[in-house]
Formats: structure tokens, C-alpha cells, sequence
């Protein structure tokens, strides 16, 4: 690994312990955290700022890889993970994950990504705030609607960097899953789409020079070697407290998060 300043290791120590705790807390894989926060990181030491948001994104999503296996193993021992959802929805999670890696976010200027991901993540949260009831009688698509959902959150997912529990637990919430079991089986999504999605990633930026020591087109390693174990370390007591969390309080935190990344992103796209 190449030699990085001791601050950049415990920013990036930071921001792992942070997004592991939200992650086991919440479902999210904290990609929706670390874009932001890695952008603002990338673009302190010197890389372009449309570079900066693609490699943010790149790298959270490749931690998510990690921090998946933590949190998932934390939720399925309390028993919250729901795999027969989590079997229907991962063939079009990978089949959009990859399309969207590999074609449409090297296509993406890098500021059109940043306010796609603020109006996206913010519209979400303020569905989520609304704290609308499912209809009593909704239930999961049949084989072909799952598909085509799994196939939108992971294209959707791979464009922004994240888990995709800002789509997938609403979703599962409006098939009247079970909020803590609705986290649960997200983060077991969050596997395939990191997987897809990182795979894209890998072809779209293999013929790019590195922005800093130690990229990989988009992917800055070092970054992704420190979250990936911070954010592991911290997963598993992040879904200890969500055991224990109010189910109202559970989705207000959700949503009020994801109001303040969309501020965070937006304001990067115009600075």
C-alpha cells in the first residue's frame, strides 16, 4: 500500500466505524454516508471534483462487499433476514448493478451524479417521513415484477454507490415486510449489488491513469482497505442497537439521514 498521510488513515477510520454502526443499524451498507464524505476526502487532496465523486462512489460501493457480511450475519442471528425475498430480488439486483457500473456511470459527468444522487435520496426520505401505511393486503410481485425491481435498485444503486436500502426498504415496507426484517434483508442485498455494481467498475475505469497512489481507475484501495475493516468492527453493535430501537424512531432516523446526505451532495455539486 502506498504510503498516505496519518490524518487521511484515521479520517478513513472514522468514516468506516461510522458507516459499519449505520450499517448494521439501519440496513444501509453506508454507501449513502461515505459518498459524501469521500468526495469531500478525494477532492481535499487534489482530485478533480467530477473524478472525486465517481471514485467516492466507486470505493463506498467496494467496502459494501465487507461491510455486508458483518451486518447480514449480525441481522440473521436475530433472525431478521428474510432469504426467500433476498433469493427473488438478487438476479435483477446483479443484472442492473452491472449495467449500471459498467455503462451508465462512466457515460455520467460527475456533478449530473452528484445532484442525481441529492434529488434521488432526498425525494425517498420524504416519502419516508409521510410514514404512509401499506395497503393490509400487499405482498411481493410474482417472479417477473421481483426481477424488474431487483433490476431498478441495483441499476439505481451502482449510479449512487449505496446498498440500496434507500430503495429496497421502502419497498419491502410497502409489501408490508416487517421494518427491523425489512433492514435485515437489505443488508443482505447489499452483497449482490456491491458485487455487480464493483464489477462495473472495474471494466469502466481499467484504462484510466490513477488520481492518486494506489487507484484503480475508480477505485482508491487504501480508502477501501481502512473502511472495509473499520466498518466491519462496527456493523454487528449497530444491529444490536436496532434490536432495541423503536420501529417509528427506526424510519424517522432513516429518513432524516438521508435529508442531510441530499443537502451534502447537492452542495458538492455546485462547489
Amino acid at each position: 500500500m502506498p504510503d498516505i498521510p496519518l490524518l487521511l488513515i484515521a479520517e478513513l477510520l472514522g468514516l468506516g466505524m461510522a458507516a459499519g454502526f449505520l450499517a448494521g443499524l439501519l440496513g444501509i451498507g453506508g454507501g449513502m454516508m461515505m459518498v459524501p464524505a469521500m468526495t469531500w476526502l478525494l477532492a481535499q487532496r487534489g482530485v478533480d471534483s467530477g473524478m472525486a465523486v465517481k471514485m467516492a462512489i466507486a470505493t463506498s460501493m467496494a467496502t459494501i462487499l465487507f461491510t455486508s457480511i458483518s451486518s447480514v450475519r449480525a441481522h440473521h442471528r436475530l433472525g431478521h433476514v428474510r432469504w426467500a425475498v433476498a433469493g427473488q430480488l438478487s438476479p435483477g439486483i446483479v443484472l442492473g448493478g452491472l449495467v449500471s457500473g459498467a455503462g451508465a456511470f462512466a457515460l455520467l459527468k460527475g456533478q449530473g451524479l452528484a445532484l442525481f444522487f441529492a434529488a434521488f435520496i432526498g425525494y425517498m426520505a420524504l416519502n419516508m417521513l409521510r410514514d404512509r401505511k401499506p395497503k393490509p393486503g400487499r405482498e411481493m410481485p410474482g417472479g417477473a415484477g421481483t426481477t424488474a425491481v431487483g433490476a431498478g435498485i441495483g441499476f439505481l444503486s451502482g449510479l449512487v454507490g449505496a446498498g440500496g436500502a434507500f430503495l429496497s426498504v421502502p419497498f419491502m415496507m410497502r409489501c408490508n415486510v416487517p421494518p427491523r426484517h425489512a433492514v435485515g434483508t437489505s443488508a443482505a442485498l447489499g452483497f449482490p449489488i456491491a458485487l455487480a455494481s464493483t464489477t462495473g467498475y472495474v471494466v469502466a475505469g481499467w484504462h484510466l491513469p490513477p488520481a492518486l497512489p494506489g487507484a484503480l481507475g475508480y477505485l482508491y484501495l487504501p480508502a477501501l482497505a481502512i473502511v472495509a475493516v473499520a466498518s466491519m468492527s462496527l456493523a454487528p453493535l449497530g444491529a444490536r442497537v436496532a434490536q432495541k430501537v423503536n420501529v417509528a424512531s427506526l424510519r424517522r432516523m432513516f429518513a432524516v439521514m438521508l435529508l442531510a446526505l441530499a443537502a451534502s451532495m447537492l452542495y458538492r455539486a455546485f462547489v
